[in-house]
């Protein structure tokens, strides 16, 4: 890895333009330029893209943001897609078909639904077979592009399209999945979640670290979406912040198996601070309804020991 120096990080130009069409507020295209920033200087990259908000408001035939490279694939082989390219890079490279001094680097950007989803077979599959690549989800919480309908990364009680709030309902019953943890336990040699903190130099570290661990390895992004959460959309960062300090989403990475926390609260919120500030929640904080922010809170206490526990081992 290369010496981390943040000033040098935020200079570097981007590889991904602006111009694109994603709304305003939005964290994927945020956490994108903040991936690809951790590309060394000269250095290559192919990039996958599974269909998505991403793929629909960067790539339009014949015109795209993207500087580098770029592929779009069906939403549900993002894995599957960059593990065949990386494969071909390294035949071509062995008959001696390519410059010997280039570098290339294979990155994959996924939504939640295309990714903890429609597109886990073909994750799953990469990351088991252990392709030279980097897979990145862009965690929104739900389907975005389609219509804020729920998926598996959806938290629990969160107002959407498929799961509407109402008079017999309270909005999405189940808890969200887990993944990061799940593709650590694909024995890979890098997995990271982070997401968009105010200095960036968590998403800026761990992405060079996944882009130059050889092997498999995952980065999971929660990446707001002004649309189907309901904020104001100068508030993201206070957004991914509050969701860090809730422990909603607590700062980890796992490196050939060990677990560590990368950042821990002094003082860990309630997670109605979070939730507050979320229109997708509103209705948890109406009379008679404080039982469900219990609950919630319950979760998150939860898997935030369970957390703790692996990475104290």
């Amino acid at each position: 890895m290369s010496d981390f120096n943040l000033k040098t990080m935020m200079e570097k130009p981007e590889r991904l333009a602006p111009g694109h069409r994603m709304c305003a507020g939005c964290g994927a295209t945020i956490g994108v330029r903040a991936v690809l920033r951790a590309l060394h200087e000269g250095d290559h990259a192919v990039i996958g893209n599974a269909t998505g908000c991403l793929e629909v408001s960067s790539f339009m035939y014949p015109y795209t943001a993207w500087e580098d490279s770029y592929i779009h694939n069906a939403f549900e082989n993002a894995g599957a897609t960059l593990s065949g390219v990386e494969t071909a890079y390294r035949a071509l490279r062995k008959r001696g078909k390519l410059p010997k001094d280039e570098t290339f680097k294979f990155i994959t950007f996924g939504g939640d639904g295309g990714t903890y989803d429609i597109g886990f077979q073909s994750l799953s599959g990469a990351m088991e077979r252990g392709h030279d690549m980097v897979y990145v989800c862009y965690d929104n919480g739900a389907y975005m592009n389609t219509g804020i309908q729920r998926s598996s990364a959806t938290p629990m009680y969160a107002d959407t399209t498929t799961t509407p709030v109402g008079t017999q309902s309270v909005g999405k019953m189940q808890n969200r999945k887990d993944l990061a943890s799940i593709i650590a336990d694909h024995d890979v040699p890098y997995v990271g979640q982070t997401t968009l903190t105010t200095d960036f130099k968590d998403i800026h570290r761990k992405a060079e670290k996944a882009i130059y661990t050889e092997g498999a390895c995952f980065l999971n992004v929660m990446t707001p979406c002004p649309r189907g959460w309901r904020y104001d959309t100068a508030e993201i960062m206070k957004i991914c912040k509050l969701a860090v300090e809730t422990c909603y989403w607590p700062l980890f990475e796992v490196e050939h198996g060990k677990w560590t926390l990368s950042y821990e609260p002094k003082k860990k919120l309630p997670i109605e601070d979070f939730l507050k500030e979320q229109g997708r929640f509103k209705h948890l904080f109406k009379k008679g309804n404080e039982h469900l922010i219990e609950q919630f809170q319950a979760e998150v206490d939860r898997r935030w020991e369970d957390l703790q526990f692996k990475c104290s081992k």
